[in-house]
């Protein structure tokens, strides 16, 4: 992580989420001036868990509230965004497609042109799309890669696709905003405290503190991303957005590990882990009695364009990111079930 963070006003928007408390934690041990933004208090974000919480001035705010964004830039003077609040779940998404365009596109939208308007010497912008943005895709032509055309169909990954365009569209030559924007593949690791995301979900029920329901058939094909590296190309790509604009703005960086991995063999290694077989042959005989509707059956990444442009490649392998992750619900499950 090569930029000195010191005294940097960074705004993280979905500050409480799992990917956004990961981000303020390491800038704040880069004693930067953290800002963050979430449309609600939540108790049991990683930053209150780990006593961070005070170390951030956050900002009750929604985004679709245009005046409140508004309001915000007026009064701060801010040096890096990192754009990643957003409704996340797919099958949230599928029930509800009105509130999570609002809340991915009106709220993408909002943020861009209260900058623009009122922060127009921000030096960087990091906007978090998805791998989902793409669409579906054949495996033969997997992994993704960053010219592909986006053609979703479902309503979260047209939602972080319609988000990618319009800030590519405030990147361009017209408002000439430093925005670069991710499609990263899923991501895991300490501090996912949404117990409807795979890993924190499999990692709880294995060690027996509730009972796994699997939503599909667990056939689908992923690519995960430790959270460590996450953070790292966070930094990189935002840095080097500060020093060199003219090639960074506007540009899409894809980040994978090119190692997919069958949903239903990620749950088997975790039960195996933890030894608990017996649950994991009554989880397996209920995986095969479902079906999955809405998803996408095969995506991920490879890094070969963060290759070129920042040297970056994950270091953490996934037998090893996968013992670090089980590590901390066993300590964090531990305190907060036994408090």
């Amino acid at each position: 992580m090569t930029k000195n963070w010191k005294n940097k006003n960074i705004l993280i928007t979905g500050v409480n989420g799992f990917v956004g408390s990961n981000l303020a934690k390491y800038f704040i041990s880069q004693e930067a001036n953290v800002f963050g933004i979430s449309k609600k208090v939540i108790n049991n974000s990683l930053l209150n868990f780990e006593g961070l919480s005070k170390s951030v001035n956050f900002h009750l705010i929604s985004l679709c509230d245009y005046e409140s964004v508004c309001s915000f830039f007026k009064l701060n003077n801010i040096d890096v965004c990192f754009h990643l609040a957003a409704q996340v779940e797919v099958g949230v998404a599928n029930e509800d497609p009105y509130s999570t365009w609002d809340t991915n596109i009106r709220g993408t939208y909002n943020l861009l042109e209260a900058i623009r308007v009122y922060n127009n010497n921000i030096q960087a912008v990091i906007v978090a799309s998805s791998d989902k943005a793409y669409g579906s895709y054949k495996k033969s032509e997997m992994p993704y890669k960053e010219d592909y055309p986006l053609k979703p169909l479902y309503p979260y990954d047209t939602s972080k696709a319609c988000a990618d365009l319009i800030s590519r569209s405030y990147a361009s030559d017209i408002y000439g905003l430093p925005i670069a924007i991710t499609r990263f593949a899923n991501i895991y690791g300490p501090g996912q405290l949404n117990f409807s995301a795979l890993f924190p979900d499999c990692i709880r029920s294995a060690l027996g503190y509730s009972n796994f329901i699997p939503r599909g058939n667990g056939s689908h094909i992923r690519d995960f991303l430790y959270i460590d590296d996450v953070i790292n190309l966070y930094s990189l790509i935002s840095s080097k957005l500060i020093k060199d604009k003219t090639n960074i703005m506007g540009q899409v960086f894809n980040a994978g590990t090119n190692e997919p991995k069958i949903v239903k063999d990620i749950k088997n290694i975790i039960y195996k882990k933890i030894g608990n077989i017996d649950d994991l042959d009554m989880v397996n005989s209920q995986l095969s009695k479902n079906t999955t509707v809405g998803e996408i059956d095969c995506q991920y990444m490879d890094y070969e364009k963060v290759n070129k442009y920042f040297g970056w490649m994950p270091s953490t392998s996934f037998d090893q990111g996968i013992e670090k992750t089980i590590a901390w619900y066993k300590n964090y499950l531990n305190k907060v079930v036994t408090t």
